[in-house]
């Protein structure tokens, strides 16, 4: 069975979203001439493992004019841009990615995630989408949950987990740039 794998950017102080909503405390870009190599692998790592990437709509809507046309994103870019797509909207009719395959619109995210979980291929990727990570948190059909830490701390905004939630480390790393990967598997 696939699992369905969330990933989020957060402060050291648990912000997954700035006060405007914006992500500028991420760093360790990880497709320059200086970024450390153990990161950028572990960055592979993850688009290598994964075949089918869910959005929520606020998050396709920041994503869907710059990702199909960031050619400066090298080969991370060219296999997100051909990953299967999902967003999960209760108002869009289409969602197009510049000139790689639409994503399909779901109004039923739940129901195509455990319909996905079935089907043979790779892991499931949750990118961003704070209120779909919660609710399919709720939904019992979160698998992993991978945080890359930064290290800066905002004191506002929104956090990554609003309530109780009992997770399983099952890996923790550092990297040069300050980031440390906190991968937790979820307690069913």
């Amino acid at each position: 069975m696939r699992n369905l794998i969330v990933q989020q950017w957060v402060t050291v102080d648990n912000i997954a979203a700035e006060e405007d909503g914006g992500l500028g405390f991420v760093s360790g870009e990880p497709f320059s001439e200086t970024t450390n190599q153990a990161f950028q692998a572990r960055v592979m790592g993850l688009i290598d493992a994964v075949d089918t990437l869910i959005l929520g709509a606020n998050t396709y809507a920041q994503s869907k004019d710059y990702w199909p046309y960031a050619d400066e994103q090298g080969e991370y870019g060219e296999k997100l841009n051909n990953l299967t797509k999902f967003v999960a909207s209760s108002k869009l009719d289409d969602a197009p990615w510049g000139g790689f395959p639409a994503a399909t619109v779901t109004r039923d995210p739940v129901a195509t995630i455990r319909e996905l979980k079935e089907q043979g291929g790779k892991d499931i990727w949750l990118w961003g989408s704070l209120t779909l990570m919660r609710s399919l948190l709720d939904a019992g059909v979160v698998d992993v949950v991978q945080l890359l830490v930064c290290p800066v701390s905002r004191g506002r905004g929104t956090r990554v987990f609003e309530d109780r939630r009992d997770l399983r480390l099952v890996e923790a790393a550092g990297f040069e740039n300050g980031v440390v990967l906190l991968r937790y598997a979820i307690n069913k």
